[in-house]
């Protein structure tokens, strides 16, 4: 018999391209992964990739090549487009740990030669500097009320206490604040990301797609050289631009559970029951209807009652969904889109919402200056959305509101749930999560009480955390 072998094509050994190749190429050959590598030149693999991947379409041969892409410097607006990939990995510059300098903002092209581009850049500076002036009376207060440990050092310290001070004082940053990310992804989605950030209507967003394909086209010649704007995307967008304000608006909560399937807990553990038996899926399901209520709720225990704390429930609880509909701060946003299990729906960011305060900004004193700069940012973005909607996004801060669409399954639910309300998780997220959870044990109370969820409730947060919401 064969010996079984498990080994590394090393990436600096082998082109990602060279890679795809050898592992594309197993399909017909006999042979093994390193002798079809050793076989291979990149003239070779450029060869392959354009017959069979542009040639023919096997896309899925690009998924082999994988790039590690490093942005820096690039705004919060276009990193929400580098971040809107499901199948890909990122690591973000936060704004909970780190502080921002003066000149750290991008200024949109499109405002170049404009006569409002000095009055942006007079208000982004008047938000940094307000920014910078909040961070000593904030962390004075968090020092106040959390005492030094025995023996922590400086460093230590200040490292324990930072998020707590810099957190409150980050609803002040715009979206032209720069950040840098990194993104791992494989070839068939950077081609995706590429073509998707040359359609953007943002100038910026299609600088960087630009810079995207030509620092990719260095590892991945062939895989990604003809990724270009696509016409159907550019035109879409262009269409539903002009519908916009033609809906009538209505008041609604800032939490809303507009749909999920009512008989979602049924269905879970029909599946379940499916998953380990010989019966058609109807059948199994027929039998969980037929079962009284202390007969489900043993089968619950059965399929989630082991679950340790950093345990994922079974892939079954993928067969129930919620749609929500949502209002949080942008601050609390740039958690939520990390969630790329959920299908998310954002609208652009707006002031037209309103904003948040921290209540530590107003017990530090600084809730009239902090005011005075969120008011200047929403008249500065009126004045930035007569000239244009998406250029206006880059002055608002991450205090104001932002409606985003969300659906997802009871799994997803458990990971978001549990991970955003955790005691280091922000108090704006922790206030969503909590708020989805009590409302997903409303309509599903059988499996959601499995959630392993902090004592603390939406309420709570709210009272403790925020002046206004």
């Amino acid at each position: 018999m064969p010996e079984r072998e498990i080994y590394l094509l090393s990436p600096r050994l082998l082109s990602p391209e060279t890679i795809a190749v050898a592992f594309a190429k197993t399909s017909r050959s006999p042979e093994s992964f390193r002798e079809i590598a050793a076989e291979l030149s990149d003239e070779k693999s450029a060869q392959f990739h354009e017959k069979w991947v542009v040639g023919y379409g096997h896309a899925s041969v690009a998924e082999h090549a994988v790039l590690h892409l490093a942005f820096e410097n690039v705004s919060r607006v276009a990193i929400e487009t580098i971040e809107s990939n499901r199948l890909a990995s990122y690591t973000e510059k936060s704004t909970r740990y780190q502080k921002w300098g003066p000149d750290d903002f991008t200024i949109p092209p499109e405002l170049e030669g404009h006569p409002l581009r000095d009055e942006f850049i007079a208000t982004v500076r008047l938000l940094f500097s307000t920014y910078a002036e909040s961070l000593e009376p904030t962390k004075n207060l968090i020092v106040e009320r959390t005492p030094r440990r025995e023996n922590e050092s400086d460093e230590a310290y200040d490292r324990r206490i930072r998020s707590q001070y810099v957190d409150r004082c980050r609803f002040l940053l715009p979206a032209a604040a720069n950040a840098n990310v990194g993104m791992t992804a494989n070839a068939r989605v950077i081609e995706m990301t590429i073509r998707k950030m040359l359609s953007h209507p943002l100038e910026e967003v299609r600088q960087i797609g630009e810079k995207m394909k030509e620092v990719s086209k260095a590892e991945t010649p062939t895989l990604v050289k003809y990724a270009d704007a696509n016409e159907y995307v550019v035109e879409t967008i262009k269409e539903f631009n002009s519908k916009r304000g033609k809906a009538e608006s209505g008041q609604s909560g800032w939490c809303s559970l507009i749909d999920y399937d009512k008989d979602g807990e049924k269905k879970i553990l029909a599946a379940a029951l499916y998953r380990f038996d010989e019966i058609p899926y109807a059948d199994s399901l027929k039998y969980v209807k037929s079962l009284k209520k202390k007969e489900r709720e043993q089968l619950a225990a059965s399929l989630l009652g082991k679950l340790g704390k950093y345990d994922i429930p079974l892939r079954e609880l993928e067969y129930s969904t919620y749609t929500f509909d949502l209002v949080m701060d942008q601050g609390a946003y740039a958690e939520f889109k990390r969630h790329r299990m959920m299908t998310q729906t954002p609208q652009r960011l707006t002031t037209r919402l309103g904003y948040t305060t921290p209540l530590l900004i107003t017990e530090a004193g600084f809730g009239s200056k902090y005011e005075a700069a969120m008011e200047a940012a929403d008249k500065m973005y009126e004045k930035l959305h007569t000239f244009n909607p998406d250029v206006a996004q880059y002055i608002v801060p991450n205090g104001f509101n932002r409606r985003v669409l969300a659906q997802f399954n009871l799994r997803e639910a458990f990971a978001f749930c549990q991970l955003r309300t955790a005691a280091n998780a922000h108090f704006s997220i922790r206030r969503v999560a909590q708020k989805v959870h009590e409302d997903i044990s409303r309509v599903h109370p059988l499996l959601s009480k499995y959630m392993k969820l902090r004592e603390e409730t939406w309420q709570s947060v709210e009272e403790n955390y925020f002046s206004k919401i």
